[in-house]
């Protein structure tokens, strides 16, 4: 990435579901994940989450809103995006982790 992105935190889906969420997979199975940050980067909102069980790593999620107004998580299908949410989750997360140790 060349250039730093702007990421404001927000807090919608806590506000709405709380730190945890129960998601349906594609085979229609339930699964817990922890909301580990929200926030938007241009003008777009997205959720950083991980599974209870910690058998994963953490994934990023477009959040967008339904027709009633309730916000829904949603696959980011483009790699590019994927990487700039990752990256400008990673960066705040790894200096808060650095912070948290001095």
């Amino acid at each position: 990435m060349s250039e730093a992105v702007q990421l404001k935190f927000i807090d919608e889906l806590s506000k709405q579901y709380g730190s945890a969420l129960e998601m349906t997979d594609e085979e229609g199975k339930s699964r817990f994940f922890d909301l580990l940050a929200e926030f938007e980067v241009d003008g777009h909102s997205y959720a950083i989450v991980q599974d209870q069980e910690g058998q994963y790593e953490p994934e990023a999620l477009r959040m967008v809103k339904d027709e009633h107004g309730t916000w829904q998580l949603e696959t980011i299908d483009s790699d590019e995006e994927w990487e700039e949410v990752m990256e400008a989750y990673d960066e705040v997360a790894y200096s808060e982790e650095l912070d948290e140790e001095q």
